[in-house]
């Protein structure tokens, strides 16, 4: 059972929240609901949270700070994570160019976000690496944010291990935002991982539920072809792929049943087991309460060689984004 892993000098809740869903990325935007899902983080004690200025292009910050003021909540109870590193049009709501790490937009879009969200982030993240600005003037701009108070932690998002080595050699990064779940081991043998263990960096993992796969409710590739939805854009989610790869799914559900919980609680215990704070995202609140109840599942070291074996041998095939989005990552 985990309940809190470390982060920096504090501890954080296990799992968190990722909002992305609510704005972007997940269909038809429910602001009502998801008001209503994040009132009941509040009262489960789910109080870590993480958005970005790229989802739904300003929408999800202004989501949270719309939250924050109708609901009177104490702010000093929630743990805010934001990013900066696409460019954007708020009024079109739409991505006007390439991502970007300049000291210009980084200290451009903190006070955006903090206009947003109307508080300022705890932890902000450069949510891509731009591989044409030099890391002394990126990580000096945010760690420039820390410094005068305009956030208190920053992190990377999606770097590679080498950027991680020189960026600590210029500033300490408190976390780094990855992919990672028994869907996505890539970082396990990219030494991204290893880096941010060696260096102290706590890692986030998004998607732990791999995109919604592991919860063992899409079993059809046709379900991520709607509007909104990026996952139909995604080679692993394909028609030619899925089926495939769904016997991941299978195996870990049997396992599942043996511990009386879904795969989907299984999936995040195990990312929280291996040191990761899981942020699984949702619109509805029955399954928030269900993400937030894999904190009391308990994996034995049976169960988590058992896990480990699965994943080894059941590996899901096909990339994990999209050409264009490939290009943005790892830098």
């Amino acid at each position: 059972m985990t309940h809190t892993l470390p982060f920096a000098d504090i501890t954080l809740p296990s799992p968190g929240f990722g909002a992305m869903g609510m704005s972007h990325h997940r269909g038809p935007s429910n602001d009502e609901e998801s008001l209503k899902t994040l009132a009941r983080a509040v009262e489960l004690g789910c109080t870590f949270w993480d958005t970005a200025t790229i989802y739904g292009y300003g929408l999800n910050e202004e989501l949270i700070g719309r939250f924050l003021r109708e609901s009177g909540v104490d702010r000093e109870k929630l743990f805010i994570s934001s990013k900066c590193g696409f460019p954007i049009d708020f009024e079109k709501r739409e991505q006007t160019g390439p991502v970007t790490n300049s000291k210009a937009h980084i200290n451009e879009f903190i006070e955006g976000s903090t206009a947003r969200l109307g508080t300022v982030p705890d932890l902000y993240y450069l949510h891509r690496i731009d591989a044409n600005t030099p890391l002394e003037e990126s990580i000096g701009a945010l760690d420039g944010l820390k410094k005068a108070g305009k956030c208190k932690y920053i992190g990377l998002s999606e770097c590679s291990a080498d950027t991680l080595r020189k960026a600590c050699s210029i500033a300490h990064i408190d976390a780094l935002q990855i992919e990672y779940s028994p869907w996505c081991l890539d970082h396990e043998n990219d030494g991204v991982i290893d880096a941010a263990r060696e260096l102290g960096v706590t890692i986030i993992a998004y998607s732990p539920l791999g995109r919604g796969v592991l919860t063992g409710k899409f079993r059809d590739a046709s379900l991520f072809q709607g509007p909104n939805d990026n996952r139909g854009t995604i080679p692993k989610y394909g028609a030619e792929m899925l089926p495939a790869n769904l016997r991941l799914v299978d195996e870990l559900e049997a396992i599942a049943k043996t511990k009386g919980c879904s795969v989907g609680q299984l999936c995040i215990a195990w990312v929280a087991a291996m040191g990761a704070i899981p942020i699984p995202g949702t619109k509805r609140v029955d399954r928030l309460e269900e993400n937030w109840a894999s904190r009391d599942v308990e994996l034995t070291k049976e169960d988590l060689d058992k896990i480990r074996g699965i994943i080894t041998a059941s590996a899901p095939q096909g990339a994990r984004y999209g050409e264009a989005s490939l290009r943005q990552i790892g830098n």
